[in-house]
């Protein structure tokens, strides 16, 4: 029981992509679905595969994150998205990490965009810490999107990556980032930015600077552009969503 884990997955409508998530986890001791209330097959999926299921109306991810924590019997949990899959070697680093000396592991993420293994831009190895002693972290309420867990205690790192089957076009793109601008700006506004009329033009050029230059997006021609320019828009999104949260 010492280095048991739970693999957790935070689901709504994701029967597209949970059948090929829980088959690759099949190794962890016991596999937990949060569901925010799917109208699609999630349910019935989850349960074919012998995953516990319960249901929390969704609020922000921090915090459906930190109450999936609380039905978590093992001292270990592994949080894995329905559109990622846990090959068998980072299954078997996992089993073999819960035994060592940290209390966490930050794990590198492989990116799959529009049908390529994005390499620049930020996209790899696009560390993500999802394995942790449930005792030792928490997601940080200040983060409700691209949410942060803050662990007590040493943190390592594990080698083999977890897949990340990404966006499968152009229109995915930008209709994530338009999702998830409402929680960004009001992760912004608690932290006191304000949507200043100049921001409108350098908070995007810098954004598509960073992504397609200093971390490289270029080297992944066309598809790194295109994901440049999304993150770019996605900061003119939030910009304004800032706005709206200042208005109202």
């Amino acid at each position: 029981m010492g280095g048991a884990v739970t693999a957790a997955v935070l689901t709504l409508n994701e029967a597209e992509h949970l059948p090929g998530c829980l088959k690759a986890l099949s190794w962890a001791d016991e596999v937990l679905v949060v569901d925010s209330g799917s109208t699609d097959r999630t349910a019935e999926i989850a349960a074919e595969f012998g995953a516990r299921l319960v249901t929390r109306p969704f609020t922000n991810f921090a915090e459906q994150r930190n109450w999936a924590l609380g039905l978590v019997t093992t001292p270990w949990v592994f949080f894995v998205d329905a559109d990622e899959r846990v090959p068998l070697p980072l299954a078997a680093e996992v089993r073999r990490a819960v035994g060592g000396p940290y209390v966490g592991y930050w794990v590198p993420r492989q990116n799959l965009i529009l049908g390529r293994w994005v390499r620049g831009g930020g996209w790899w190895p696009d560390y993500q810490l999802r394995l942790f002693k449930v005792g030792c972290g928490r997601y940080d309420p200040a983060w409700p999107v691209h949410e942060i867990v803050r662990v007590d205690g040493p943190v390592g790192r594990l080698e083999n990556p977890l897949t990340h089957i990404n966006y499968s076009t152009v229109g995915e793109i930008f209709a994530k980032q338009r999702r998830y601008a409402p929680l960004e700006a009001l992760r912004l506004c608690r932290q006191g930015v304000r949507p200043r009329p100049h921001r409108f033009l350098t908070f995007p050029l810098r954004e598509f600077y960073r992504r397609f230059v200093r971390l490289g997006g270029y080297r992944d021609g066309w598809v790194g552009l295109v994901l440049a320019v999304a993150m770019a828009w996605q900061a003119v999104i939030v910009l304004w969503e800032l706005g709206r949260l200042g208005r109202s």
